[in-house]
């Protein structure tokens, strides 16, 4: 039995090294095809927070109270474009992304909402430490623009932008790198090719680093902080990751743009996705706020100002807006966060991030991002048209991202790699040892009659057997050498290899 199950793993192996070349990103392979143009439904969901107490709330210093207004589905159309590969194992690239309304999935994008007036308190709470004459003249300006604390808007404006004049005034006056966009709004610059240059391994040097990046915008480290490890940038954009069964860890990281860090995922156990064994995984319980060893670094020079458990601070990548991250409904954030607010209740299953990944391939089959804007508000008495407005976090909206089912064809070819292994490989192998052991009982019952013949089909059973231990690679190998014919992700294979024109 020893040598059975020797030859079974031998078989196996085989068999999986043929499948984690493919599993690499070169020019040709299949998973270059899934991950260039993946063809997946990749959906964004918005949900608004529509504030229908704001007189209460600045007057009579009430609770503002939320109601939540969608889901707002937009369809991602998504592409790798500018792709060059490297002689470091390593490729570049850059994300192509269309944005399209699903009606059918949302609610009308055209009612209208209120929320904060996100440009002028973020202005207000700059001018905390101004001269007292600047703020005097802010205030004035403001008031002669007849700008108000809340603004009533519709969803498509708030999505891919409206007007605002401080906005305005950034964008034409603020150094380059450091000008916001022309106009406000939660989707802009998601549309079309994106500035950033991702540069992830391929696995051609080693799957322990599969999928990782390298580098990000040519940096090998995230320019908002200064310390590690809130400026590592060792982990996957989401596409692969190396392989649980290769790296052995409890861990997979996710860099998340909007995040301004790598999100750290913890393996919660064994699940399974359309058939196919996967690990489920969700952030850690402490991934936001707190004086945690691994948070610390993401606080400002002054502790005291470090954000609570729950919040991430994200102002050194939003233009010094005062912009906090938290998952949706402040699901696992301090108590006090939730209190100071009506409406909001945190659900598990609503609100939690997870992905379910493959642990052999590193592939995830299904991923939910899901995060919360909230806006920072401290008082400032001396520009009149914020006065009222208390020292807050106000949530604003949240967002998921994610894919949920991958295509017929990207999962045929992850249940070959993984349980059809697992059925196929024991059928064949003792299949032909029974084959075998069969013609040699033959054999020996027929002995008496024909000692030659016996002892040729003894050979031939000894024969058959051995073949058995081979059959499995063999196929493998024709299988992988006709993978063009066998429409698995694309048809469409590029012969060249270092740079691809998209």
């Amino acid at each position: 039995m020893r040598e059975v199950a020797c030859l079974q793993a031998s078989r196996r192996d085989g068999i999986v090294k043929g499948i984690a070349t493919q599993l690499q990103l070169w020019n040709g392979s299949l998973s270059f095809h899934y991950w260039q143009k993946p063809g997946v439904v990749r959906l964004t969901k918005m949900y608004i927070f529509n504030v229908s107490n704001t007189e209460a709330f600045l007057q009579y210093n009430e609770r503002p109270k939320l109601q939540e207004v969608g889901p707002f589905v937009f369809r991602e159309d998504m592409e790798k474009v500018n792709i060059v590969f490297h002689n470091n194992g390593t490729v570049s690239y850059q994300h192509k992304k269309i944005l399209h309304f699903v009606p059918e999935m949302s609610e009308n994008k055209n009612i209208k909402v209120i929320i904060p007036n996100i440009p002028l308190l973020t202005v207000s709470a700059m001018t905390k430490n101004f001269p007292r004459f600047i703020v005097f003249g802010l205030s004035m300006f403001i008031s002669g623009m007849q700008m108000k604390p809340f603004i009533p808007i519709t969803v498509d404006e708030l999505a891919f932008g409206y007007d605002d004049p401080f906005v305005s005034l950034g964008h034409r006056f603020f150094p380059k790198g450091k000008r916001p966009m022309s106009k406000m709004g939660f989707l802009i610059g998601r549309n079309g090719t994106l500035n950033e240059v991702h540069t992830i391994y391929t696995g051609e040097k080693g799957m322990k680093n599969f999928g990782l990046l390298n580098q990000l915008n040519g940096l090998d480290h995230l320019p908002y902080w200064s310390q590690a490890p809130c400026n590592s940038i060792r982990a996957s954009e989401g596409s692969f990751f190396p392989p649980r069964d290769v790296t052995g860890s409890d861990f997979v990281y996710i860099y998340d743009k909007d995040l301004c860090r790598i999100l750290p995922m913890q393996y919660r156990g064994p699940v399974e996705k359309s058939s196919i064994k996967v690990d489920l995984y969700t952030p850690m319980d402490t991934v936001f706020g707190g004086l945690t060893p691994e948070n610390k670094c993401f606080c400002p020079d002054n502790v005291a100002d470090c954000a609570v458990q729950g919040l991430q601070d994200v102002s050194p990548c939003q233009y010094n807006a005062p912009i906090f991250m938290s998952f949706p409904h402040f699901y696992q954030a301090d108590p006090k966060l939730l209190s100071a607010v009506d409406g909001l209740k945190p659900v598990e299953h609503l609100h939690r991030s997870y992905a379910k990944i493959q642990p052999k391939l590193g592939v995830p089959l299904e991923a939910k991002i899901r995060v919360q804007a909230n806006l920072k508000v401290e008082r400032q008495p001396n520009i009149a048209a914020v006065a009222n407005f208390p020292d807050i976090m106000f949530p604003i909206m949240w967002a998921e991202e994610g894919v949920e089912e991958l295509t017929p064809s990207i999962r045929r070819w992850i249940f070959f790699g993984t349980s059809f292994l697992d059925i196929i490989t024991p059928c064949f192998t003792y299949g032909f040892i029974l084959i075998g052991l069969t013609t040699i009982v033959t054999v020996l019952i027929k002995t008496y009659n024909s000692p030659v013949l016996a002892h040729e089909t003894i050979e031939l059973g000894r024969r058959t057997i051995r073949r058995g231990s081979s059959f499995l690679i063999a196929g493998q190998h024709r299988l992988m050498a006709g993978r063009d014919s066998y429409i698995l992700l694309s048809n469409d294979i590029d012969e060249k290899q270092d740079v691809i024109e998209t």
